[in-house]
C-alpha cells in the first residue's frame, strides 16, 4: 500500500472508517478493474496531499464482500466519503483527479 493509504477490510472497517475522527475517502476497487488502476495514482496523490486532514483508504471488493454489500457497491471504482462516521458523498466511475479533489474539499468544512 502506498504512503498515506490505509488498507481497509471487513475486519477494520468500523475502527478505521466509522469511528474515524477525520473525514475518510474510501476507494472501492479490485485488481482486475482497469478504471480502478487508472485512478489509483490520483488516489495516492490525494492521500499524500491531505495526510493528517483526511484518511484515504482502499477496500478490495473481492476480498471484503461484506462492506461492499452493505453499501450496495455495484460498480467499481466507487469512491465513498465519510464524515463523523456517516456517508457524506459518492462518486462512481473513473473521474479526473480534479473532480475527486473538489468533492473531497466539500467534506473538510
Amino acid at each position: 500500500m502506498a504512503e498515506g493509504l490505509v488498507e481497509l477490510t471487513d475486519a477494520n472497517w468500523d475502527a478505521e472508517v466509522l469511528k474515524s475522527e477525520t473525514p475518510v475517502l474510501v476507494d472501492f476497487w479490485a485488481s482486475w478493474c482497469g478504471p480502478c488502476r487508472q485512478i489509483a495514482p490520483s488516489i495516492e496523490e490525494l492521500a499524500k496531499t491531505y495526510k493528517g486532514k483526511v484518511k484515504v483508504g482502499k477496500l478490495n471488493v473481492d476480498e471484503n464482500e461484506k462492506v461492499a454489500q452493505n453499501y450496495k457497491i455495484l460498480s467499481i471504482p466507487t469512491l465513498l466519503f465519510f464524515k463523523n462516521g456517516q456517508l457524506s458523498g459518492t462518486i462512481v466511475g473513473a473521474v479526473p483527479k480534479s473532480k475527486m479533489e473538489a468533492e473531497l474539499k466539500t467534506h473538510l468544512v
